[in-house]
């Protein structure tokens, strides 16, 4: 089964589970009147967005590379990501702004009724099962979209713990301002999960990379491959879980061309044989002796460098 097939089963999954969640909580929240319950229930309504821009996201995915995408088509998995983020985001300012606004006007809430607590309960439990299941999948696929959307329901798992704390506590003490007390945490805590989810995405987005792997990968294939030597100029990036590796290495002036191409056939075979899910190995064969400035990319002390791998 390959990635598609995985992405498409764990937003089906995630659209199921969370349109069931909205539903009963904002059913709730607007039958109770609670902002908190029903800033829960906007927050799991976007979960479904999410997962229906995920399921359009696979059909692009899938696409195979063409004279204008080179690359194919992997990063709008990225972009997504990206935007989602956003969607997230201005849900979250939304609730703190009116949940603010309940607290500078006095707006005092009845307490919960027990069907709301239960509710409440239902909404933590339905969102470890679906957290998990699209983590799992993630792993699967090594995808930032399905692990942004696990991490954003972490984040909901303590949403809506802080909405039931609320309810307990507006049941205990009568307090009115307690569901526009936990209407403004989740708000907070939907802004601050859009950020990380942001921030995570962005890394890939610049064609950064903050996973060491490949760099160790490519010395240790350097090392293992006889007449290869001194890996420089590396340069890696992530496209949406595959790996795209760039570097130089250095073999004996009088090879031929056809010993040299063969030298970094091999290297490349000894790369794929040290990490997965590889988009593409470009390797530059220099003469050895050549000590010509680098202008970027690693070097061969950078990637033997304990601590800037770690």
């Amino acid at each position: 089964m390959n990635n598609t097939k995985y992405l498409r089963r764990a937003a089906i999954i995630a659209i199921v589970g969370n349109t069931i969640l909205a539903t009963l909580k904002i059913t709730a929240g607007l039958l109770s009147n609670s902002k908190a319950l029903l800033g829960d229930g906007i927050d799991s309504s976007s979960d479904v967005l999410i997962s229906i821009v995920m399921l359009a996201v696979v059909g692009i995915i899938a696409k195979p590379a063409d004279v204008e995408h080179p690359f194919g088509h992997r990063k709008v998995e990225a972009v997504a990501t990206a935007f989602l983020s956003f969607v997230i985001f201005f849900a979250g300012a939304q609730l703190t702004i009116d949940a603010i606004s309940d607290l500078i006007n006095n707006v005092h809430k009845i307490a919960p009724s027990t069907t709301i607590v239960v509710i409440a309960i239902v909404s933590i439990v339905g969102k470890v099962l679906l957290a998990l299941s699209q983590y799992l999948y993630g792993k699967k696929t090594n995808s930032s979209l399905l692990f942004a959307n696990a991490k954003n329901m972490v984040g909901d798992v303590f949403l809506s713990a802080s909405v039931l704390c609320g309810f307990v506590f507006s049941i205990i003490t009568g307090a009115g301002y307690a569901d526009s007390l936990s209407a403004l945490f989740v708000g907070l805590w939907v802004i601050k999960t859009a950020f990380g989810i942001f921030t995570d995405v962005n890394l890939e987005l610049m064609d950064g990379n903050d996973d060491n792997t490949p760099y160790r990968a490519i010395v240790e294939a350097v090392d293992a491959v006889e007449g290869a030597s001194n890996p420089h100029r590396a340069r890696v990036r992530n496209i949406s879980g595959f790996w795209d590796i760039e570097f130089d290495i250095d073999v004996n002036p009088h090879y031929t061309v056809l010993q040299g191409h063969d030298i970094a056939t091999e290297v490349e075979k000894a790369i794929k044989q040290r990490i997965d899910n590889v988009f593409d190995i470009m390797i530059h064969i220099e003469p050895d002796g050549d000590k010509g400035q680098e202008a970027f990319g690693w070097s061969e002390t950078d990637m033997r460098d304990d601590d800037k791998l770690d």
